[in-house]
């Protein structure tokens, strides 16, 4: 089993990101690494090349492909146990996808929902590196013959797309038992809490909010943390025994489904403890119980943030695991085109 995956290194990590993809990577890793003799592999990297199909900065980019690395390290992300590179440093990624530029077809891109909500009206405006994200990402997990990837609703279709793709190069260009490329199945994780605004109950939790306390940031100490969640938005009327109490008050669901998350109770759970209590009780509580979990990780991510050294050679190793991991299917596929290399 090798499971691969990318998150683009957009930086600050906040509790929503946790919650949401990072926890379920650090469970994945372990559960495949500690498998005794039918142990798999992980394989997870920074989209830093994914990064150029919308308009960037370049040193916000370099700041934040580093502070991306130290997050998932300090969340448990191990290096021993999974390979954490970072695209730019694996040219096969970006060699691999034009020589699937071939197979892919301007139809199945054409359709890509995702090009569609990000190019908006100005399409004939889109970089074509945004029209061709589809095919970097099937080049992503083809390159290294991932069995399995990690996907939510959102990138269901571009799995589909990397099926797609591979399924019609084996077949224009391998021999029946002699395929070079695996058809990877999708992993759906379990259902990720939605974590919303500190501020406003109906909005996603979102680094690209101007108000710092609308979220909880994976560098926030203990005194930032608590702050935050003693000031967050609540109302006035007592938690319910039970979650259909709390029906049309999204605050008080946020912050009793971050309790949950953060514990892994339910929430029904959570309210058989906490029902009755006012928010001036839940509050304390609820803000305990995401120091003792995110206080290591705040502490350990500001270390490495400041070891650019040990986040180089971290990201290099990396790298150079991954260069070999993709090398033969790098050479199959030059060798199924009829290109000729030194």
């Amino acid at each position: 089993m090798r499971v691969v995956s990318g998150i683009q290194p957009t930086g600050n990590l906040h509790l929503g990101n946790y919650l949401g993809a990072i926890r379920n990577w650090v469970k994945m890793q372990d559960d495949i690494a500690g498998n005794g003799e039918n142990a798999g592999e992980c394989l997870f990297f920074l989209a830093d090349l994914h990064a150029l199909s919308m308009a960037h900065d370049p040193a916000a980019l370099r700041a934040g492909t580093l502070e991306m690395a130290a997050a998932l390290v300090a969340c448990g992300i191990d290096p021993d146990k999974s390979i954490l590179f970072n695209q730019a440093q694996v040219p096969a990624h970006a060699e691999l996808q034009w020589l699937l530029s071939g197979t892919a077809r301007m139809g199945w891109l054409g359709r890509m929902t995702q090009f569609k909500d990000k190019s908006g009206k100005n399409r004939e405006g889109a970089s074509i590196a945004l029209f061709t994200y589809p095919v970097l990402q099937a080049a992503d997990v083809l390159l290294y013959q991932a069995t399995h990837v990690p996907v939510g609703d959102d990138q269901k279709q571009h799995l589909e797309l990397a099926r797609d793709i591979a399924q019609k190069f084996n077949s224009d260009f391998c021999g029946e038992d002699d395929p070079v490329f695996t058809l990877p199945e999708p992993i759906i994780p379990p259902e990720a809490a939605r974590i919303m605004s500190l501020r406003d109950g109906s909005a996603k939790m979102s680094k690209s909010d101007p108000s710092e306390m609308s979220r909880i940031n994976l560098h926030d100490d203990a005194d930032t943390i608590m702050k935050k969640v003693k000031k967050a938005k609540s109302d006035a009327d007592a938690l319910p025994s039970e979650s259909a109490g709390l029906a049309d008050r999204p605050e008080a669901l946020n912050l009793v489904t971050i309790y949950a998350a953060i514990t892994g109770q339910s929430a029904d759970a959570v309210l058989r403890e906490h029902g009755g209590a006012g928010f001036g009780a839940f509050k304390p509580a609820l803000g305990a119980v995401l120091v003792e979990t995110l206080a290591p990780i705040s502490q350990r991510f500001r270390e490495l943030k400041q070891d650019r050294e040990s986040l180089d050679a971290i990201l290099a190793r990396g790298a150079a695991k991954a260069r070999e991991r993709g090398r033969q299917t790098l050479a199959q596929t030059y060798h199924a085109l009829g290109l000729v290399r030194g």
